[in-house]
């Protein structure tokens, strides 16, 4: 599964969703986790009120499984869950990216949570019905 991460410096989980000038995206399973891509955005991202910047990164992120930010806005949580993507703010800034990988690469070869195994289920029915048209 692909995971993302509103990031400003690559390490830390520590930028608005909607602010975010980039976002780092890896490849996860229970053999480990690998860095696939690192996402840039353009333009004015920190006005307010401005959905149409909403629009690339719900694009750009549409089969990632979860999205990791420090804040985001509910019309963007909403947006994000409408296509499957399970928005999950960390606790603090200071949350590194690599801490939340290793556990996740934990937890998907133990018994993942009930809202983990949802949200990787939707992720494979959304896959199998693509293949399928």
């Amino acid at each position: 599964m692909k995971i993302a991460f509103a990031t400003s410096d690559k390490v830390h989980i520590n930028a608005h969703f909607g602010w975010a000038k980039q976002m780092t995206v890896y490849e996860v399973s229970t053999e480990g986790y690998k860095l696939v891509d690192t996402i840039q955005f353009d333009g004015d991202l920190k006005e307010d009120g401005t959905e149409d910047k909403l629009v690339p990164k719900l694009e750009a992120l549409a089969d990632c499984t979860i999205v990791y930010v420090a804040a985001i806005g509910g019309s963007a949580a909403a947006r994000l869950i409408r296509k499957n993507v399970t928005p999950i703010k960390s606790k603090t800034e200071e949350d590194e990216i690599d801490d939340v990988l290793t556990r996740l690469v934990e937890t998907l070869k133990g018994s993942p949570p009930p809202w983990l195994r949802k949200a990787l289920q939707q992720r494979e029915t959304k896959v199998q019905d693509f293949e399928a048209e």
